[in-house]
């Protein structure tokens, strides 16, 4: 091959080569051209639901196109990713991945997809506190009396949640995990308030849930607090101590982010991770977001990443250890 031809042919190979990676950042800029929709895999009026919308407003305005929810709720979450997995990567279709996705990896035996390999981490939008709470009668003050006391007394004390596989009843797995002791699960429907009125009646002894549904009741006196399952205090309740302060490592709350298909293009992805970070920079979503018990949560796509594969790690051991079973 002469010298010439040969430029121009190594020139043509390599504009054919960029030629895809042109066209995606060409079709990043001009993105969204239509109505995107967040797939939700709960029922309306819920938290996680409330954060969609919240966050699908933002988007609609930093966007300029509608962003529509869609609530898709059966299976533990596991029919909303299923849609979100099938649909076209094309950033039109997007997940309200939550916690309940990195535990379902192990809690469920045949899903129809993987999780870490089918989703592109998209944005994390919030985590969510969890605090422990027992019954003012209660005798234990604070977690090492707790501890003290469930092992003097085995079997004896119960704790509620919102369900099998629910991240109030992985926290509690994950205590006994971490300290070796007997304690009872007993797990509820229709979310936290029917554990916590059986709590207050002293039904059960304790339950791990979300600040949002026992704040007033820990200000009324209703509830003692023992402590917060997240690694650091909570602002809002800065006088609880953490479970970690107690157990080193101890770590349980909930989060909400989004994921897309996977092949998603990554420019796609970073315009909306760069959106979504803006948003919970915001002050007045940031507060809207406080008022719902959660706290801001911005990570890059390859951050969030890392978490769910870190968490799906960590619930995968509490499952097996638990012998968990989905209801």
């Amino acid at each position: 091959m002469k010298l010439p031809h040969r430029r121009k042919f190594l020139h043509l190979a390599a504009g054919a080569a960029a030629l895809p990676v042109l066209q995606q950042i060409a079709r990043a800029q001009a993105y969204p051209l239509r109505p995107v929709r967040i797939v939700v895999g709960i029922g309306p009026g819920g938290a996680p639901d409330i954060v969609a919308r919240l966050i699908a407003q933002w988007l609609s305005e930093r966007l300029s196109q509608p962003l529509i929810v869609e609530n898709r709720p059966g299976a533990g979450t596991n029919i909303a990713t299923d849609a979100v997995v099938r649909a076209t990567a094309d950033g039109y279709t997007l997940l309200l991945a939550t916690s309940a996705n990195t535990m379902n990896a192990t809690l469920f035996e045949k899903l129809s997809f993987n999780f870490i390999q089918d989703i592109a981490p998209v944005a994390s939008i919030t985590r969510t506190p969890y605090v422990m709470v027992v019954n003012p009668s209660f005798p234990a003050k604070t977690v090492p009396e707790f501890i003290a006391y469930a092992k003097a007394n085995p079997g004896r004390i119960s704790f509620g949640s919102p369900g099998i596989g629910t991240p109030g009843h992985a926290a509690g797995e994950l205590l006994k995990m971490t300290t070796g002791i007997d304690i009872n699960h007993i797990p509820y429907r229709g979310g936290a308030a029917p554990a916590l009125t059986d709590l207050m009646s002293g039904q059960v002894q304790v339950a791990i849930v979300t600040t949002g549904a026992s704040i007033e009741l820990i200000r009324s006196g209703k509830l003692r607090p023992l402590a917060m399952t997240t690694s650091t205090r909570l602002e809002v309740l800065p006088d609880i101590p953490t479970v970690a302060e107690f157990l080193p490592g101890y770590e349980a709350s909930g989060w909400l982010g989004v994921g897309a298909p996977k092949n998603t293009p990554a420019a796609i992805v970073d315009i909306l991770n760069q959106e979504i970070n803006a948003g919970l920079a915001d002050s007045r979503l940031k507060s809207r977001l406080a008022e719902l018990g959660n706290v801001a949560l911005p990570l890059s796509p390859a951050g969030f990443g890392k978490l769910i594969t870190e968490e799906t790690e960590k619930w995968a051991r509490v499952v097996k250890f638990a012998a968990m079973k989905p209801e």
